[in-house]
């Protein structure tokens, strides 16, 4: 076995054991923490993978904002009810049959797919190159407008966490 696999197989460990810690834990500020180690992990796989364009969206987006808009808000809710928002797991048995189910369908894709690496990576030089330049030029509208949508968030829970009131 090489080292990209070791590496590889070594981050959907770490992607695998804090997705199963999101689900295990009763805490929400500790689920927010394994989500956020899950996002990198699998933006560490995005790398490995040769689609470097996700990786980067994956960290920005998912991990720089989702992931500190729900701190944010569990920090909030804590600072508002005075004690730590808890959380009791249900479910367990159609949760588990839906993961089955997906991780049946995912082993079936892998299974199909039969591209090589040098494939891969001239697909994701193009594929990066036109993302960026569609991004930039037919997209610009909607990518400025949710940048601005994100601002106008993070502004309004700075305004609602203010102790001092006007």
């Amino acid at each position: 076995m090489s080292s990209y696999s070791i590496i590889l197989y070594g981050f959907i460990l770490i992607a695998l054991i804090s997705a199963i810690g999101i689900l295990a834990v009763n805490n929400v500020f500790k689920a927010a923490l394994f989500l956020l180690t899950c996002l990198l992990s699998l933006a560490a796989i995005y790398v490995l993978c040769l689609a470097e364009f996700v990786a980067v969206t994956q960290i920005l987006v998912y991990a720089g904002g989702v992931v500190v808009v729900i701190i944010f808000g569990i920090m909030l809710t804590t600072k508002l009810t005075g004690k730590p928002l808890e959380v009791k797991n249900g479910n367990l048995f159609p949760g588990l049959l839906a993961a089955l189910a997906f991780a049946s369908m995912l082993v079936k894709y892998q299974s199909m797919m039969a591209t090589s690496t040098a494939e891969l990576s001239t697909m994701s030089e193009n594929l990066v190159s036109k993302t960026g330049v569609e991004l930039m030029t037919n997209y610009v509208l909607p990518f400025e407008l949710a940048g601005l949508l994100l601002l106008m968030a993070l502004i309004g829970a700075a305004v609602t966490t203010r102790s001092t009131p006007e």
